[in-house]
């Protein structure tokens, strides 16, 4: 197996012969009666996502998106999570060079700085994760997360934001769930700065990628969880082991996939092919989310119809304390000067950006009631 200084050499020669050999089959074009075409780059490229989970499937959008618009020059090879390393591995393995890209949340290398957590599932000030996702690219965002992963932490990578992801559901409980005493003591899966708001709330907290929720709630490790939408829930069996699903929560409302490349890689690349790979991530963030619109909602109503699942809404107590459990977390996070500055832009961002949204937003559940009255039931 190559080292990493073997591998980028390997890969830069590459490169860098491809274009050389462009030359002399250009200048030999007249005697020659053929010009063999060069063999794609293939990108090797992991994500976070057991291969059964639809957020494999965005995944795969992705890489249709970049393999088209690359003409054949790159492939992607997309393995699922533990092909390489495990789920919440595979930033190390792409500042390492072992992968040359991941397909992620940053919330997943949380351990290294909490800071992670604000591109995804920080505090919520009253945006969306629509409203987040145009902090990252439009208000400043991007340059905190270079600072963060490059300078903060030193990490060999890039970084960009994908799709939006809706509001993640409070999760899934085997009983009814409707104040705050009725949850204190649940050893309860998320992961990032929820993990330390609903600890704070009375929880016992374990940190758990998707594809181990699951055998954990059947061996007790955890009797309650949440992960992220009614589609990945139920295609993991979440409705096997509890029948108590609770949308609507305030832990993680602003979060977005990841799509991290290795930086010597990326750089190694013709400038057409860094921009494909950099853009089909907004390509895909919008197949993405109709995709998930679709399927959510598909899931959502079989749920309920098949697996005799009961969904709610959480309660606006829970709700409430919340957002006062956010409160306090925040004051201790802006203790360190980087967190701090991160949360003073989102919430110039927000203040600003989410006055617009909500004073500009029409009653949308108003005109659902009307007309599909009593679906609601809030």
């Amino acid at each position: 197996m190559q080292n990493q200084n073997e591998k980028t050499v390997s890969r830069r020669s590459f490169l860098k012969k491809g274009s050389m050999l462009g030359g002399v089959a250009a200048a030999g074009a007249l005697s020659a009666p053929a010009v063999l075409a060069q063999a794609p780059l293939v990108v090797k490229m992991q994500a976070s996502w057991p291969a059964s989970d639809i957020w494999m499937d965005f995944a795969r959008e992705y890489t249709t998106r970049v393999e088209e618009m690359s003409g054949g020059r790159l492939k992607i090879d997309l393995l699922p999570a533990g092909a390489v390393v495990g789920a919440f591995q595979v930033m190390d393995a792409c500042h390492d060079g072992v992968l040359d890209a991941a397909h992620t949340v940053p919330v997943y290398w949380y351990g290294k700085s909490k800071a992670a957590s604000f591109f995804g599932t920080g505090p919520v000030f009253g945006g969306s994760a629509t409203t987040m996702l145009g902090w990252f690219y439009q208000g400043g965002g991007a340059e905190l997360y270079r600072e963060l992963t490059q300078d903060v932490l030193g990490l060999n990578v890039y970084g960009f934001m994908g799709m939006p992801m809706p509001a993640q559901p409070f999760g899934w409980f085997k009983g009814e769930v409707n104040t705050v005493a009725d949850i204190q003591g649940f050893k309860y899966r998320t992961v990032g700065l929820a993990a330390d708001l609903l600890q704070s709330m009375g929880m016992s907290v374990a940190q758990l990628p998707g594809g181990e929720i699951v055998p954990a709630m059947e061996r007790g490790v955890i009797d309650a969880f949440e992960f992220n939408n009614p589609s990945s829930d139920r295609r993991f069996g979440a409705q096997d082991v509890a029948k108590n699903y609770y949308l609507s929560s305030y832990h993680q409302a602003s979060e977005s996939f990841e799509f991290i490349f290795n930086k010597d890689f990326m750089d190694d690349l013709d400038p057409d092919l860094q921009a494909i790979l950099k853009y089909g991530v907004e390509a895909s963030a919008t197949s993405n989310l109709a995709l998930a619109m679709r399927e959510y909602s598909k899931d959502l109503a079989e749920l309920q119809t098949d697996d005799g699942v009961t969904v709610h809404r959480t309660s606006k107590e829970i709700l409430a304390a919340q957002l006062q459990a956010w409160d306090t977390l925040i004051t201790d996070l802006e203790g360190d000067a980087f967190n701090k500055k991160v949360m003073d832009s989102q919430r110039a961002w927000v203040e600003k950006v989410a006055y617009y949204e909500l004073m500009n937003a029409p009653d949308l559940g108003l005109a659902y009631e009307h007309y599909f009255p009593g679906k609601l039931k809030i």
